[in-house]
C-alpha cells in the first residue's frame, strides 16, 4: 500500500524528533523535503550535516564550496570568514587575506539565507511562513 501523504511528511520530521528546537526540527524536515522536489539546498535555511540553522554552523569547514564560490575569495584562493550578529540579526563574510569579500552571487546567497535563518531562529512565536506542526492524534 503506497504512504499517503501524510506520512511521507512525517518520515523527515522523525529524522529529527530528538531536536529540542521544534521550530528547527519543522523546518529542516519541510527543507528535506523541498530539497527532494528539486529545491536549491544552497537556498536553505537549515543544515542537513549539522542539523542546525545555517547562521550557526555556515563558519564550518564544511560550508566552503570552491568550485561555486561560497564562502571562498576567488583572488587569495582562501576560506572567508564568518561574523554573524545575532543581536544585529547581520552576517558578514571577509577574507583574512585581503580583507573583502567580493559582492559574489554565492556571497550574496549565504548573507540571504543566513539572515532568513537567523530570522527563524529568533521567531517570537507568531506565525512562521509555511510552518506548521504535524497534527497530534488525540489522547484518551
Amino acid at each position: 500500500m503506497p504512504a499517503t501523504k501524510n506520512q511521507r511528511e512525517q518520515a523527515p520530521l522523525a529524522r529529527y524528533a530528538d531536536l529540542k528546537d521544534r521550530r528547527l526540527a519543522i523546518t529542516l524536515s519541510r527543507e528535506d523535503l523541498e530539497e527532494e522536489k528539486d529545491r536549491d539546498p544552497l537556498d536553505r535555511i537549515t543544515c542537513r550535516t549539522h542539523r542546525r540553522w545555517l547562521h550557526q554552523c555556515v563558519s564550518s569547514p564544511l560550508h566552503v564550496i570552491v568550485v561555486t564560490g561560497h564562502r571562498w575569495c576567488r583572488s587569495c584562493s582562501l576560506a572567508l570568514s564568518v561574523a554573524v550578529d545575532e543581536l544585529a540579526g547581520d552576517v558578514t563574510f571577509s577574507c583574512p587575506g585581503c580583507g573583502r569579500a567580493a559582492p559574489t552571487r554565492a556571497t550574496r546567497q549565504l548573507i540571504r539565507a543566513c539572515r532568513a535563518s537567523l530570522a527563524a531562529a529568533h521567531d517570537d512565536g507568531l506565525a512562521y511562513p509555511g510552518l506548521s506542526t504535524p497534527e497530534q492524534p488525540a489522547v484518551s
